[in-house]
C-alpha cells in the first residue's frame, strides 16, 4: 500500500465530516469526506479555500443542471482542481494545473477509481486553468472551467482580487491614474488594473451556454463596482438602485 492509500484510507468519512463541509457535496459526501483533505494546500489563501471549493461546486451543479454531464467526475474534479498551491505571481504559475492533474490522477487512482474516470478528472482539472491555455475535450471539463472562472467575477470575485493582490503585496489602484489612461496597465502592481487585464474579459471565455448567461450577470456586477469606487476615489459617491446609469451624489 503506497503512502497516499494509507492516507486515503485513513480519511474513512466520520458523522461530523457529512454533517460538515462535506455534506455540502451530496450525494458524494463519502468522496468529498475523502478527498477534502487533499483539496486545498495549507497556507493562508482566503481566494483559494474551503469556500471556494464549495462555490465552485455550487456553480458547477447550476450549470450541469442545464447542459448534462457526469456528476462523480465532476464533483472530484471540483474537489481537487486547486490541489497543488502555486502562488499567482509565480513563474511557474502556468503549470499550477498539470501538477494538480498529475496528483489528482494519482489519488484518485489509490482510491480505486479506473484509469479511464481517473484520466476524465485529471484532463478536467488540467484543463480548468486560465493560465495553462489547455483546449477542453469534455463536458466536465467546460463545466469545471466555467464553474471555477464564476467565482472570479462578480462579487466574490472583487473579494478574492483584493484578497490576492494583498498577499502579493499590490496596492489597490494607482490614485493618480486609477483607470490606466496614462499608463500601461499593470495587475501585479495595482488590484484594480486586473479588472481591465482578465476579469472584465472572462465572460467570453466562457465554453456553456448556462455559464455565459450568469457571467455576463456578474461581470456587470463588477462593471458597477468599478465604477462606484471611481467615483468615491474622485471625491464622491454614488447610490446604485440597479438603473442603467448610478444616481451620483456630489
Amino acid at each position: 500500500m503506497t503512502l497516499i492509500q494509507s492516507a486515503l484510507h485513513s480519511l474513512e468519512p466520520k458523522p461530523s465530516d457529512r454533517d460538515g463541509l462535506a455534506g455540502h457535496f451530496a450525494p458524494f459526501e463519502n468522496l468529498a469526506a475523502r478527498l477534502l483533505p487533499f483539496s486545498v494546500p495549507s497556507g493562508n489563501d482566503g481566494a483559494h479555500d474551503t469556500g471556494h471549493i464549495l462555490r465552485v461546486w455550487r456553480n458547477a451543479l447550476t450549470i450541469q443542471a442545464q447542459e448534462g454531464g457526469r456528476l462523480p467526475i465532476l464533483a472530484a474534479a471540483v474537489l481537487l482542481h486547486d490541489c497543488v498551491a502555486v502562488e499567482k505571481n509565480s513563474p511557474l504559475r502556468g503549470q499550477a494545473s498539470k501538477l494538480a492533474a498529475d496528483k489528482a490522477h494519482e489519488l484518485l487512482t489509490a482510491d480505486g477509481w479506473s484509469a479511464e474516470d481517473a484520466q476524465a478528472v485529471a484532463h478536467a482539472v488540467h484543463a480548468h486553468s486560465y493560465s495553462a491555455r489547455v483546449p477542453v475535450e469534455s463536458l466536465e471539463a467546460a463545466i469545471l472551467q466555467d464553474a471555477d472562472r464564476l467565482d472570479a467575477i462578480g462579487l466574490v470575485g472583487v473579494a478574492r482580487c483584493f484578497s490576492i493582490a494583498g498577499r502579493m503585496g499590490s496596492a489597490l489602484f494607482d490614485t493618480l491614474d486609477p483607470l490606466a489612461e496614462h499608463r500601461p496597465l499593470d495587475d501585479k502592481a495595482f488590484a484594480l488594473d486586473h479588472f481591465e487585464t482578465k476579469l472584465l474579459r472572462l465572460a467570453d471565455t466562457f465554453q456553456t451556454a448556462s455559464g455565459r448567461m450568469i457571467a455576463t450577470a456578474r461581470t456587470e456586477a463588477l462593471r458597477r463596482f468599478r465604477d462606484g469606487l471611481l467615483a468615491e476615489i474622485q471625491g464622491t459617491t454614488f447610490i446604485d438602485r440597479g438603473f442603467p446609469e448610478p444616481v451620483e451624489i456630489a
